[in-house]
């Protein structure tokens, strides 16, 4: 069972840079991905990444958002610039076998707890 664990989010105001870091516990050839979640919104795709870093994002992303990984650090991180009241949101990191899952917004086999990004207008 993989475990993920995320760190990096924080409170910044609009226009600025947060980087999300998700270590997993193990080497793993999982796509990993980040969502964002808020108390009125549902669960939704942000960005995703395979083992050979092809990556995808999500439309109201793609432009500012960088997702990367190192395999050998078992470390997905998302860059995220020009940040935006609206990107507030817990922001998950998930792990599955498959990028259809990711895509989809169904999200992976494994999550993250979480952690908390505030954009301030």
């Amino acid at each position: 069972q993989v475990q993920l664990e995320e760190s990096g989010g924080g409170l910044v105001q609009a226009g600025g840079s947060l980087r999300l870091t998700c270590v997993a516990s193990e080497r793993t050839s999982y796509v990993l991905g980040w969502f964002r979640q808020t108390p009125t919104k549902e669960r939704e795709f942000v960005a995703a990444i395979t083992w050979s870093t092809i990556a995808y994002y999500s439309d109201s992303v793609e432009d500012r958002f960088t997702i990367s990984r190192d395999n050998a650090k078992n470390t997905v991180w998302l860059q995220m610039n020009s940040l935006k009241p609206e990107d507030t949101a817990v922001y998950y990191c998930t792990a599955d076998r498959t990028m259809q899952a990711m895509r989809s917004g169904q999200g992976g086999e494994y999550w993250g707890q979480g952690t908390q990004v505030t954009v301030s207008s």
